[in-house]
């Protein structure tokens, strides 16, 4: 590997100088995104779905758009990648009433914190056939299961996949005299994760949806929560209980400090991680009896259970590939936001608006000063947490590198940046969708009845429900709207056929997989050292 030194010199210039760069450039008008949409499947009245995943649904191990996340009842959906909000959205549209046509008359929760569940081992986990691949990640939610336990597997939400066109890559690497090569891209999306994670409280400020949770959630008693009624325990001013230690957090993972600084700081930093044993998971045993209780005893399984983060540099891995093996041989491709709770006053999850500003702040965070991270991360984590608990408290501050901030201060300053962005895509594209997107959060700031999580907790409250009941009938509206659709009939027969090739997919899979188990696994989880050495530099170093 090359030196863990850092400069980024080209990633120091003022937002301004670097929108100017670009300006009138027609890729800025071809942004790339893409989602995962994660949902439970319930029954009518509210429960969890415990049957099997839709056999007419196809093969969740290789269909390319509805799989499953850690149980059978958990739905997810994926879109390929568009260059247009709308696009993508009319893709999720239609993979969602392919859902519906096949799951009877069953729902999706449409909210990221749980319906009402059953006891912890009724949840059942997910299953993918005999393959090793299929066996590979069956095994992986058993170790999730016996780590951290089921339910809180069930938190769903909205993953946001993002990426830069390379014409645009390229234009900025000129203006920073930079050659355009897989170094730069690399350094680029670096850039942005690091700005990223300095702003990304203001993303679950806007954008958080989970501030309540039912009593049936295990651990919501010992969260200090208050009551809301019998059912429902809340934080009064709360945005999002998933990002917080409610949610996808792991104390195990706390003594982490994985550096987002360089590709080659982070695959050592992620690699440790991997490999480093963590006595309360040998504790459990790998293989006892003769059966698999987790893929290995290490502090990650794979590099998918680092929870803390908010978002994750990503490459395709090839099949049997590490996805760190894959960064560290040909860099970052994309970027995937963990933070969006599902939006549960919307029947996809997530709208046209939503996914407008979302690539205004990613665009934002390449683009704005982006210098070394190290010395930040304990403030970043202080900001988040306080924003998932007191987010929407008058006069909250937060942590900055000048001293305390106070949040609508400091999200309307964001905001103003946002906007200088937004106004250079809208002048390539022709109209004022942008630049709405971004006003339509200043009026959260400015009103935080106005956001999604003070929205959820004023339905409670003037309907007198509890968290269930609303869930559920934003459940029954989604899935009226679903269902009084009609699909086009060709749009409609191309799923079916999908589904139907996945199932015959899985079968040829299984039918060549030949390689024992035990082996495929040792494999699959020795890293390449080559791959590490031969990593796209990363460093940032001025060339």
């Amino acid at each position: 590997m090359r030196p863990t030194r850092t400069i980024w010199t080209s990633f120091l210039l003022s937002l301004g100088d670097a929108l100017l760069a670009v300006r009138g450039h027609p890729s800025l008008g071809k942004l790339r995104r893409g989602v995962e949409k994660e949902s439970l499947r319930i029954t009518p009245d509210g429960a969890l779905a415990v049957t099997p995943h839709p056999r007419s649904l196809g093969s969740p191990l290789t269909h390319p758009h509805i799989t499953t996340d850690f149980s059978e009842s958990q739905l997810e959906l994926v879109t390929g990648v568009h260059d247009s909000p709308e696009a993508m959205l009319a893709e999720l549209t239609d993979i969602h009433d392919h859902v519906y046509a096949n799951v009877g008359n069953q729902l999706l929760w449409g909210a990221s914190m749980p319906c009402r569940l059953p006891a912890d081992a009724l949840i059942p986990i997910a299953r993918y056939g005999t393959s090793n691949a299929g066996r590979f990640k069956a095994i992986y939610r058993e170790g999730l299961s016996r780590r951290y336990g089921r339910s809180m597997q069930t938190i769903s939400g909205i993953h946001y996949n993002f990426s830069v066109p390379d014409q645009l890559l390229a234009e900025i690497a000129a203006s920073r005299d930079r050659p355009f090569d897989t170094d730069f891209v690399t350094e680029a999306y670096f850039a942005l994760i690091r700005n990223f994670r300095r702003f990304c409280w203001l993303l679950v400020y806007l954008f958080g949806a989970s501030p309540a949770v039912s009593r049936s959630f295990a651990n919501a008693e010992n969260a200090g929560l208050e009551v809301w009624d019998d059912d429902t325990l809340y934080h009064p001013y709360g945005t999002s209980l998933r990002m917080g230690p409610l949610g996808y957090r792991s104390e195990a993972q706390t003594s982490l400090d994985i550096s987002y600084d360089s590709l080659p700081r982070y695959v050592a930093t992620m690699r440790g991680a991997l490999t480093r044993p963590y006595p309360a998971f040998e504790a459990i045993g790998v293989v006892v009896d003769g059966v698999y209780r987790q893929l290995c005893a290490s502090l990650l399984q794979v590099e998918a259970e680092y929870y803390n983060g908010a978002i994750r540099p990503k490459r395709p891995a090839a099949d049997g590939e590490r996805a760190l093996d894959a960064l560290a041989r040909r860099g970052i491709e994309y970027v995937e936001v963990r933070c969006m709770d599902l939006d549960p006053f919307c029947a996809l999850g997530i709208d046209s608006r939503t996914c407008r500003f979302l690539d205004t702040f990613l665009l934002f965070c390449m683009l704005e000063p982006s210098p070394a991270d190290d010395l930040e991360q304990a403030a970043q984590q202080a900001n988040l947490a306080s924003v998932v608990k007191r987010g929407r408290a008058p006069a909250i501050e937060l942590h900055s590198a000048t001293g305390p901030r106070g949040l609508a201060s400091w999200a309307d300053e964001l905001l103003d940046s946002c906007a200088a962005v937004a106004a250079e895509l809208d002048a390539v594209l022709g109209n004022d969708g942008y630049s709405q997107a971004v006003e339509a959060q200043r009026r959260k700031v400015a009103d935080p009845a106005k956001t999604p999580s003070g929205r959820l907790l004023a339905s409670l409250a003037e309907r007198r429900i509890p968290f269930v009941e609303f869930g559920l009938e934003c459940a029954q509206d989604a899935g009226s709207w679903f269902r009084a659709r009609t699909m086009p009939v060709e749009r409609g027969r191309a799923l079916q056929a999908i589904s139907r090739a996945s199932i015959v997919d899985q079968a040829r899979v299984e039918a060549e997989d030949t390689e024992p188990f035990d082996t495929w696994l040792a494999r699959y989880l020795r890293f390449d050292d080559a791959a590490s050495e031969a990593s796209p530099r990363g460093d940032g170093a001025s060339s």
